[in-house]
């Protein structure tokens, strides 16, 4: 029957019937994957440890959503595609979702309401902001560390700054003119562990639009090796920066740490003539800038350019480092950094990364934090996808075949049961992926 709250639609477009359309399923939900990502964070007890990082000084008589609950709902959201708080109003009394932070999906409360997720938002403070971003670090270096028993020949980190374009009047948002735009600029570090394809998402900080390369860089990577030192002992570190860091002070600071580093270097003059003679080869130098302590090994890939209908051009690129190897390897080592903006393209297009739009600067790095948090346990999901079809899937991609997935809910006394279409084209990796995450067969 159809009534003003249940509208149906008629479509007349087949030969010898009429197809006809309701929203009129109650008790379902259209991102049945949900529930591996709430396997995963019990798993590796990421919005517990979230939680616990960020004081409540709510009246506990008044509270109907607790923290944990409002970072699953936004955490769990990012994830399945909705960008903002504002798509909340979509969700609070989606099922799965209810399902995901612990209610009963049939009668359990309504999850919280944009308002609310805004104030969450903005009452996070800078001292709770730093601990937790401490705390996601921790959560993935002990996630590996179990992974890999403790033991991995070399972890590397990278470290890279991207762009977050502002459309607005946020604080602290500044004009950059390398990115030709008003913006902010995260800095962002990853893991990779012995010889590994994948980069794992370890920190992001948040900063304003016209900082250095090196700005909080310091900081962040004396906070990761001090962690990583504490989980793998015996472990040697290499860290892979592009040419902003490439100074003296951040040198310095490199072989104080007694870490291997691949830094990239700014041609000039000096450099360009050693290039000049290796006649498109690779080779190496000793090489001292002038506010350098000490000279220091230089490798150099004196690239030639050849274009149909253009004179071949010299394009020599550079790269200071305290590795051995010989210099065509080293620059090997260093383009390997290339894949971080893979990485960076999925924070972008695949999780709003730029989804800062908070007109108070704190409100900002605390989204981002819950953009990592979401990205941290879909990589998770990913490596538990290994040897199917989703094993090297991008954010998007793993979202449309394992998340997005049409479910209605059952509730009896005893139990709760999903009921996923039997032709759900990935029915066959999801179920390998839910074994993985802890489901029991049968």
């Amino acid at each position: 029957m159809v009534t003003d709250c249940i509208p149906q639609l008629t479509f007349t477009c087949y030969p010898r019937t009429k197809a006809v359309a309701r929203f009129d399923q109650t008790q379902a939900s259209t991102d049945g994957g949900v529930v591996l990502l709430k396997a995963l964070d019990d798993c590796l007890q990421l919005t517990d440890k979230l939680a616990a990082c960020l004081p409540d000084r709510r009246d506990p008589d008044k509270v109907r959503h607790a923290v944990r609950d409002l970072l699953r709902q936004r955490i769990f959201g990012l994830a399945c595609g909705y960008e903002d708080g504002n798509d909340a109003a979509r969700l609070i009394d989606d099922p799965l979702h209810k399902l995901a932070v612990g209610r009963d999906p049939v009668t359990g409360d309504a999850l919280a309401s944009q308002p609310t997720l805004s104030r969450f938002e903005n009452a996070a403070s800078p001292r709770a902001l730093y601990r937790m971003g401490r705390m996601l670090a921790s959560t993935v270096i002990a996630q590996h560390r179990h992974r890999l028993k403790g033991r991995a020949q070399r972890i590397t980190i990278d470290l890279d700054p991207t762009d977050d374009p502002t459309h607005g009047q946020q604080e602290l948002a500044f004009f950059n003119g390398h990115y030709d735009t008003w913006c902010y600029l995260p800095l962002v570090a990853t893991l990779t562990f012995n010889d590994e394809a994948e980069q794992f998402l370890v920190a992001i900080v948040l900063r304003p639009g016209n900082s250095p390369a090196k700005h909080g860089a310091f900081g962040l990577l004396r906070t990761l090796l001090r962690q990583l030192r504490r989980a793998f002992p015996c472990t040697p570190v290499r860290v892979r920066v592009d040419g902003g860091f490439a100074g003296n002070d951040w040198l310095d600071f490199l072989e104080a740490e007694r870490v291997e580093y691949v830094v990239g270097l700014a041609n000039n003059p000096r450099l360009a003539r050693h290039a000049g003679r290796l006649l498109g080869e690779a080779g190496e130098t000793l090489y001292a800038a002038q506010s350098w302590s000490h000279r220091r090994h230089v490798s150099i890939k004196a690239e030639v350019v050849r274009r149909s209908g253009h004179e071949p051009q010299c394009n020599p690129r550079f790269v200071v480092t305290n590795l051995r190897e010989a210099p065509a390897a080293v620059y090997a080592i260093y383009c390997q950094r290339g894949e971080m903006e893979n990485r960076l393209k999925e924070l972008h297009h695949g999780l709003a990364l730029d989804r800062t739009s908070c007109s108070r600067f704190w409100a900002n790095p605390f989204r981002v934090l819950l953009t990592a948090a979401a990205y941290v346990l879909l990589q998770a999901l990913r490596q538990q996808a290994h040897g199917t079809d989703c094993a090297t899937a991008q954010v998007s991609t793993l979202r449309e075949r394992l998340l997005k997935l049409a479910v209605w809910v059952e509730r009896s006394v005893r139990r709760i049961v999903l009921h996923l279409p039997r032709s759900a084209p990935w029915r066959t990796t999801w179920h390998r992926v839910a074994v993985a995450v802890g489901a029991v067969p049968g």
